[in-house]
């Protein structure tokens, strides 16, 4: 696939990015979508699922028609708006008319944008399918729909709601479901949605995107504050933290801060306005160190993140992925990703790792400063 079979403008946004030659998610996915396949396709966090399917998106679109044509559903605003982002950069120089809906904003002023007539729209499914039920976001002119971070819409929370908007557009409609992870139970639940489709999935080996390293670090439940506290002190990194659940991680916050450290907080409680605050103080170095919990990160593009650091044991493989998917995008120098755990916790630690054949190597606090050790019992 070669960039040069797309229109100019599309042509023109990818060397204005500076991007010189395409990764194997987009050499795999563009001629599929182009050739009007439904796609099933999973590749790591960073490795460039938005412009896999968005470029041949952008190709299909007919200016001329001025009704929604393609519709991207994300699960977070946060992603929401980073799809957005990149949409906008790549209809600058074309006719293309977008959207961006999300839940939570004025919903007056979005029908108001409706009437501009978007060809293409990015929207959460809760505000799309309030938008369709008023008949103020017309569907049967749709010739695809996205899934992105779909793993996300297999939940209970999500399912109806995406299924209802999938049954509101046209049977002849295009269906792409992207992700980070997907398994054969996740497969033989979306197909109902996706009919006979072109199943790929690029492995981290094969994605193109910077080495991540995993490390480990064993101590007392106690320890932790104080462990990650040296540790942003000593090597002056500026880490993303995850948690399980709020209560733990507001009691981390109260606890950096007492000791001076500049601390922002993402987790379901948070407005929007503070989430979008925090993340662009934390993107622009202005903080020590940004907490989250699971659900508030998804779909997070933090620039040049070097470190993840997990307080306690994700509850599955696929959290550990995307948790440390915020890690090693594309264009970076890579990262890492330590987890900060109990000798209990090391267990199930382990017992994911092994999952994603991921080698784990133990580092131990000396004087203050974190190092490797080789060939030491966790015993």
């Amino acid at each position: 696939m070669q960039i040069d079979n797309f229109q100019t403008f599309i042509k023109q946004a990818w060397q204005n990015q500076d991007y010189q030659t395409m990764t194997p998610i987009q050499e795999s996915v563009m001629p599929l979508l182009l050739a009007d396949h439904h796609v099933i396709a999973s590749s790591p966090t960073g490795s460039g699922k938005t412009l896999a399917y968005l470029l041949p998106m952008l190709e299909k679109i007919d200016p001329e028609q001025k009704q929604m044509q393609v519709l991207i559903l994300a699960s977070s605003h946060e992603l929401v708006m980073q799809i957005y982002h990149v949409v906008q950069t790549f209809t600058l120089d074309s006719r293309i008319n977008t959207l961006a809906l999300i839940g939570g904003a004025n919903i007056k002023r979005q029908i108001e944008k409706l009437k501009k007539k978007p060809q293409l729209v990015v929207g959460t499914p809760g505000r799309i399918l309030e938008l369709v039920q008023q008949k103020k976001l017309k569907m049967h002119q749709v010739k695809a729909i996205i899934l992105d971070e779909a793993d996300q819409f297999m939940t209970a929370e999500h399912e109806n709601t995406i299924e209802m908007i999938i049954k509101s557009a046209p049977k002849s409609s295009q269906r792409a479901v992207f992700s980070a992870t997907i398994s054969d139970v996740f497969i033989d639940r979306i197909s109902k949605y996706v009919d006979q489709p072109k199943i790929v999935h690029i492995n981290r080996e094969d994605a193109g995107t910077p080495k991540v390293t995993h490390q480990y670090l064993i101590c007392e439940a106690r320890e932790k504050v104080d462990i990650l506290r040296k540790l942003i002190r000593n090597e002056s990194i500026k880490p993303l933290v995850f948690f399980k659940d709020i209560s733990a991680l507001n009691v981390f916050s109260e606890k950096l801060t007492h000791h001076r450290l500049k601390v922002a907080s993402l987790h379901g409680e948070v407005t929007k306005q503070l989430r979008e605050k925090a993340i662009r103080v934390f993107n622009q170095g202005e903080l020590d160190v940004l907490l989250a919990t699971d659900v508030a990160a998804r779909g997070l593009d933090i620039k040049h993140l070097h470190t993840v650091i997990q307080l306690d044991v994700p509850r599955e493989v696929d959290q550990y992925v995307h948790r440390a998917g915020r890690t090693g995008r594309l264009g970076s120098e890579g990262g890492e990703v330590l987890s900060i755990v109990t000798a209990n916790e090391l267990k199930q630690l382990k017992k994911l790792t092994n999952q994603l054949d991921l080698v784990l190597n133990r580092a131990q606090l000396i004087e203050g400063q974190r190092v490797m050790v080789d060939g030491m019992s966790d015993e």
